[in-house]
């Protein structure tokens, strides 16, 4: 099964994304009015290794443990949210690919990793396409929704359901092979490039599709054994996290400004009692998810299977981060006063904070099927994807 490897070069990836801090924040602006990261800072992600940490070692990857991506989506996502969330949608979907797909196709995507060559992947999986048999592997078409980081990718992955089986798969496929879709125009999170996209009778080989419940990696170690949705919840508690704690540190910094002015309401007890209250939740959501993923890690290294109640505390864990940083977003726009509705990161944090709150990994639904198991409503499912299932 492999061990779990803990990467060394966590504080050296750090602090080369603190390192482009204020690129991004110098860059954020024309950015969101662009659509998509500024190039240089892209670059400097990639160049940093935001995506090659999540890529197993055995093709030349970093292969962060769990804790040490959410670290580091945490910490990107502090800078600027739209490029915290573009490299974490980047770093899930090319490293899970790079995991489960046949060994020698992944070969053929990943030639060099070490070096900087190899595919970079986006898409979406929650709507699937149809997906025909035929000779060698499968004739595709679909329309699939929200593919973050696209204007970066060289390849699109997508889940598709089997013509009369009904298995669900995930495929590997050229950007060239889709038809984009210029339609993300959206209130936050616009220079993720988030678009739509959509294919009609394209062939795709077998060997680059991989079932889409699998949790047995071709390449890479123990890490890759939690499962496509789990490595998902990894990198957007990292940004739930980073967020919440960059508005909060922006509202300190208002505060800071506005303390000893005239009718100043930084200066009351009710802003002192609410700011404290933020941060406890931060806090105590981001030490939850530590704890959290941490005996996940204890599992992993210890070769034994995850359990059900496992897979529901990594779920809840994600949405009470979000929550969490929602909660913060109410009070910075509460009590920020002007600097919330002027262009600025506040207003910025505060637009990207509503849209990415908006996941599927943090809806109600997912939060509905957690009580059900704690509850022992259900005691005998277990989580296929996002659902919860007898």
């Amino acid at each position: 099964m492999g061990d779990l490897h803990i990467s060394p070069e966590l504080p050296a990836v750090l602090e080369r994304v603190d390192a482009l801090g204020e690129l991004m924040n110098a860059s954020a602006e024309t950015a969101d009015e662009r659509g998509s990261l500024n190039e240089d800072v892209a670059r400097g992600l990639l160049e940093a290794g935001a995506v090659r940490a999540s890529l197993p070692a055995s093709l030349g990857g970093l292969e962060f443990a769990p804790r040490q991506l959410t670290a580091m989506s945490e910490r990107i996502s502090y800078h600027d949210a739209a490029a915290g969330w573009t490299m974490m949608a980047l770093q899930h979907i090319t490293g899970t690919t790079a995991a489960y797909l046949d060994a020698d196709a992944a070969d053929a995507l990943f030639p060099d990793v070490a070096g900087g060559d190899h595919a970079l992947l986006a898409g979406h999986g929650t709507r699937p396409g149809e997906a025909i048999p035929v000779e060698g592997g499968y004739r595709v078409s679909g329309s699939w929704q929200f593919a973050s980081g696209m204007a970066l990718a060289t390849h699109v992955h997508s889940l598709i359901l089997v013509q009369g089986s009904g298995e669900g798969r995930v495929l590997a496929m050229p950007k060239a092979q889709v038809e984009l879709a210029d339609n993300w125009d959206v209130l936050g999170l616009r220079a993720t490039t988030s678009i739509d996209y959509h294919c009609t009778d394209v062939f795709v080989p077998r060997e680059n599709t991989y079932l889409a419940t699998t949790s047995t990696p071709v390449n890479g170690g123990a890490m890759y054994r939690v499962g496509l949705v789990n490595m998902a919840a990894i990198g957007h508690t990292g940004w739930a996290l980073g967020v919440g704690r960059r508005l909060l540190d922006e509202l300190k910094a208002v505060a800071a400004v506005k303390s000893g002015t005239r009718g100043a309401a930084v200066d009351t007890a009710q802003f002192h009692a609410e700011y404290a209250t933020a941060e406890a939740a931060l806090r105590s959501a981001g030490a939850w998810a530590e704890q959290v993923w941490a005996d996940v890690e204890n599992t992993l290294a210890a070769s034994d299977t995850q359990t059900t109640e496992q897979d529901t505390l990594i779920r809840l864990a994600l949405g009470n981060a979000t929550r969490s940083a929602q909660e913060v977003g109410r009070t910075v726009h509460q009590w920020a006063g002007t600097a919330a509705i002027r262009r600025g990161p506040i207003d910025r944090f505060l637009r990207d904070l509503g849209t990415g709150s908006q996941h599927i990994t943090s809806s109600q639904v997912v939060l509905q099927n957690c009580g059900k198991w704690l509850s022992g409503a259900q005691p005998g499912a277990r989580w296929e994807f996002l659902d919860l299932v007898q």
